[in-house]
């Protein structure tokens, strides 16, 4: 492993030394594969072009942020800049394998290019995800293994939903209300349990590693990472069921419904993430990780079902007349 660390440093200081202009492009870049630039773009998918493409990529996106997080905190792994400070050109927190820049672009972009069905957009998609790549190593917050682990995980869960989606979507749609509200309980309550498991299994972290006074930082933001997540995907898959059998906004409508629709929705949006995050506490941790749990649970849950629910009251949407599911819990 030392040798594959010392390559990618080696390729970073390379990278930094022949193109320094590139400094400001590359952080551009990786800014858009960050989760809170996921968060800003993908409702505007979902409130204003494509409802249903939008809760694909939404979910997709929240699953591969989670599974992501836990990957990185059980894995453990250092990023360039704890071995050689002088290459951080990008801020980076917590573990530094898979890259969830490039896992979450992957898993996202690449089911954005199936579901748009034109055989010309898999050239933007891929340059996209090769630069985005390129950006992290140069930045140095990532190692080459740390890439190509987070480009295989994404592929793996794009692979994954296809075969959700032709295999068992079209019998899980068929299913009452309850079993299908029991499912998006259940997929982040097992991962989290499976999370929980494995981190008992494996014990605390070596701090016997030149990079150990990064750990401790590192820990804490992976559960609270995680914590987010697991909240986010609670209420994304609750409230993304409940509004197709309750509220059945539609996306469509003219340009000026359509931005309206984004601009208020991000306003409460950004309320909910950046008001509660002032005001709930940051420690103590039994106290701030179950706030933190609620603070992202309320945001998908705006995201996914109240603004819909606001933007038919307020005339902002139109409704289908007809539920998608049916509402029962027997």
């Amino acid at each position: 492993m030392e040798e594959l660390y010392q390559l990618s440093i080696a390729l970073t200081t390379l990278l930094q030394e022949a193109f320094p202009q590139l400094q400001g492009p590359m952080s551009l870049i990786s800014m858009t594969g960050s989760e809170e630039f996921f968060l800003v773009f993908l409702p505007a998918i979902y409130w204003s072009i494509n409802k249903r493409l939008g809760r694909q990529l939404g979910y997709i996106f929240l699953l591969s942020a989670l599974i992501n997080n836990m990957l990185k905190t059980l894995i453990r792994q250092p990023r360039p800049f704890w071995i050689q400070p002088d290459i951080q050109l990008g801020e980076a927190e917590g573990f530094g394998i898979p890259s969830g820049h490039v896992q979450n672009t992957t898993a996202v972009y690449v089911l954005l290019a199936a579901s748009l069905r034109r055989g010309w957009v898999w050239i933007p998609v891929l340059l996209y995800i090769m630069v985005m790549a390129l950006s992290r190593l140069y930045l140095g917050v990532h190692f080459l293994q740390d890439i190509a682990i987070g480009f295989a995980v994404g592929l793996l869960l794009f692979s994954a939903f296809i075969i959700w989606q032709r295999t068992y979507f079209d019998r899980y749609s068929k299913q009452i209300l309850g079993r299908r509200l029991l499912m998006m309980l259940l997929v982040p309550t097992v991962l989290a349990a499976v999370f929980i498991g494995a981190r008992l299994l494996i014990g605390p972290p070596n701090t016997d590693v030149p990079w150990a006074s990064y750990i401790p930082a590192a820990e804490l933001n992976g559960y609270e990472d995680i914590v987010s997540t697991v909240a986010g995907l609670l209420g994304f898959g609750v409230g993304m069921l409940f509004e197709s059998s309750r509220v059945r906004f539609r996306s469509d409508g003219p340009v000026w419904q359509r931005v309206v629709r984004y601009v208020a929705g991000m306003a409460v949006a950004l309320g909910i993430w950046a008001g509660l995050r002032a005001v709930f506490p940051a420690e103590p941790l039994w106290i701030a990780l179950p706030l933190r749990f609620l603070r992202y649970l309320l945001l998908l849950l705006w995201v996914t079902y109240f603004a819909p629910w606001v933007f038919v009251r307020l005339r902002l949407a139109s409704a289908d007349p007809e539920s998608e599911v049916r509402i029962t819990f027997s």
